[in-house]
């Protein structure tokens, strides 16, 4: 039994199945469901490309509300959020290595603990009443004469979700960076410094980033995901679903209000669906520029 046991496609196996049963299945329904009627209790009924059609001619909340929203948030949450993490994960790298590891750790914690951060720190930071912390400041201060409402606001609670995304966004692409910036060889800095290389930019767009491609990738493909995918900010923020005047709702939010408190399930996987293809034409262009050409 053992010798027949041992090709080595046994041991692709464990893999194959996970991710079939994970990520496979799972995509595969969702792409069948969304060309259905299907409230969760009735057997799905097959209505072709109505749920499409609806979501672009007839959906004036996802067509001038979670479209903008969305595109709007996970480009600057997204490309910022990366910048800083390359950034913040070279500086670490230039400290001896006690000191960087706490930095990294403190760094890294708020992705850890962002929803409980967000329920636990940042209500109590916005909060709408005097006794919250930027409210107390500014009435002290005399710049408002009364509190505001930021987490209810439509004009503040988008910049909110993005300045609490930012802080939350040092996660495992920031780890990858750091750790593809340590395990660069350090005789190829000399080299370059006797070669007539002057200062440290030329040494991060000469040597540092063309030598860690593949974490850049890593931390880009990540952001691309994170930023497209999250949507419990909003919601957690504001308490509410859908958002105040749906200032802060989202692609996975108008997704989360059709499936699960509307129940229609095949609408959620239209826009499911339309997510999907967007991450992954997102990630193909990122692939494109920060990918090995051979």
């Amino acid at each position: 039994m053992i010798k027949r046991m041992n090709h080595p496609a046994w041991f692709f196996t464990p893999y194959v199945l996970l991710f079939s049963m994970f990520i496979v299945i799972p995509v595969l329904m969702a792409i069948g469901l969304s060309f259905t009627y299907f409230n969760t209790i009735e057997t799905p009924e097959y209505i072709g490309l109505r749920n499409y059609i609806e979501l672009f001619t007839r959906d004036e909340v996802f067509m001038q509300h979670v479209l903008p929203n969305t595109v709007k948030f996970a480009f600057i949450v997204g490309p910022v959020g990366y910048m800083l993490s390359f950034l913040l994960a070279w500086m670490l790298a230039q400290i001896p290595h006690r000191p960087r590891t706490i930095f990294a750790i403190i760094l890294y914690s708020p992705s850890m603990t962002a929803g409980i951060a967000m329920a636990v720190l940042w209500r109590v930071v916005f909060s709408g009443d005097q006794t919250g912390y930027l409210n107390a400041m500014m009435l002290n201060w005399g710049l408002i004469q009364e509190p505001i409402q930021f987490l209810t606001s439509p004009n503040y609670l988008m910049n909110i979700m993005i300045i609490v995304s930012l802080w939350s966004s040092m996660g495992v692409g920031f780890l990858a960076m750091l750790a593809g910036i340590l395990n660069i060889d350090q005789y190829l800095y000399e080299a370059a410094y006797m070669d007539g290389m002057k200062n440290r930019w030329q040494e991060i767009f000469y040597i540092t980033i063309p030598s860690m491609k593949p974490q850049m990738l890593f931390g880009a493909v990540m952001a691309v995901v994170a930023t497209f995918t999250v949507g419990y900010i909003g919601v957690q923020l504001s308490g509410a679903n859908p958002t105040p005047q749906y200032a802060g709702q989202l692609m996975v939010n108008h997704i989360e209000d059709f499936g699960f408190i509307r129940f229609l399930m095949g609408y959620a996987s239209a826009v499911s669906v339309l997510l999907l293809i967007i991450i992954y034409t997102i990630s193909k262009g990122t692939f494109s520029l920060l990918g090995e050409r051979d």
